[in-house]
């Protein structure tokens, strides 16, 4: 009764409220894949892939195609051994936000069959969560005033791209401190520096008694020794995004001492993926934050369902669905942003 009847995959478009600027990109829309995963006994679980080409290569229009190969090889297979249909998923590991959004389904399809949430499946460890709010690039009055209506708003942590301008990032951290005391701040530069421009950046903060939290990927997603060069340089945590993909990217990282921090992100890593980064990250006594592409309201339930049950990350960035304009909410937990409950 357990076994997958029917596997489906459906393309969703989301606006952005406004256009979404990070270092060598600008948004104006996600366009996701929803998947249904359903069980002859009726039980109905879901997912969603929101693919970044800039990150992993993946486009939409590829990934639909995939569809008729995934019920292949997953029809038939029981979501009570679910470990099995991640063993088969991990064979995807080109496409990772499918990979995730197939991984999340099958555990979310568990879930309907035995009555237990997928966050107690996965531990059970926090009833709830707090998340940042990202403020996008743009010009320096913008960024502060977002900064200042994030903070007003309950917000603590605020998280602030950086990467395009080095002049004008030094000069909107300055502003953004100025209007928003008591904040933590996590500074993503989206791979935007070299080495040399990131420890300067840093520096000249730490200069103006300026503390940030988390510096985020500060240079490009193959420079590890990079990395680890800034890591060395910087008065403040450097953690590892588009460098840590998957628990072998990890494995060098932690082996290179490169960063302080992993950004776990699903559609970067998958379930099966992620789960090893907890454990290997937590053995290493590094630290760790779990991040979002552009998922809806559906994406980030695996996130925060995921970060529920492990209870392992010191810093929450799932933001994307309040900055996208959905008809429904579609999450199993409770927004009350910055705080996220479970359900």
């Amino acid at each position: 009764m357990s076994k997958i009847k029917n596997i489906t995959f459906t393309i969703k478009k989301y606006d952005y409220f406004k256009p979404f600027h990070i270092t060598g990109s600008l948004s104006n829309f996600a366009t996701n894949i929803e998947v249904c995963i359903e069980t002859e006994s009726g039980a109905k679980g879901h997912g969603e892939a929101s693919p970044s080409f800039r990150v992993n290569g993946e486009k939409v229009e590829t990934l639909i195609h995939l569809e008729p190969i995934i019920k292949d090889a997953l029809i038939g297979l029981n979501v009570k051994n679910y470990r099995k249909i991640f063993d088969v998923m991990d064979k995807f590991f080109a496409f990772p936000s499918i990979k995730a959004a197939i991984q999340y389904a099958t555990l979310d399809a568990l879930s309907e069959e035995i009555g237990m949430p997928v966050y107690q499946i996965l531990g059970g460890a926090k009833d709830e969560i707090e998340t940042d709010k990202t403020v996008g690039i743009d010009t320096i009055e913008n960024m502060v005033k977002d900064a200042k209506e994030i903070f007003d708003s309950g917000f603590t942590t605020i998280k602030i791209k950086v990467g395009e301008d080095l002049k004008k990032d030094i000069e909107v951290l300055d502003e953004i401190y100025k209007n928003t005391r008591g904040a933590k701040y996590i500074v993503d530069a989206n791979m935007g520096y070299t080495p040399k421009q990131a420890i300067e950046f840093v520096k000249t903060l730490y200069s103006k008694n300026i503390e940030i939290h988390l510096f985020e990927q500060p240079v490009a997603s193959t420079d590890f020794e990079g990395l680890k060069i800034v890591r060395f340089n910087s008065p403040f945590p450097v953690g590892a995004d588009e460098s840590a993909k998957t628990k072998y990217d990890v494995l060098r990282l932690i082996k290179m001492e490169a960063v302080d921090f992993i950004n776990i992100k699903l559609m970067k890593s998958g379930i099966s993926d992620a789960l090893a980064i907890v454990e290997m990250v937590k053995s290493a006594n590094l630290q760790l934050m779990i991040g979002c592409m552009g998922e809806s309201s559906v994406g980030i339930n695996q996130s925060v369902n995921f970060a529920l049950g492990t209870g392992a990350f010191v810093f929450h960035d799932l933001d994307s669905a309040l900055m996208l304009k959905e008809d429904n909410f579609r999450g199993k937990y409770l927004s009350n942003p910055p705080i996220y409950k479970a359900l």
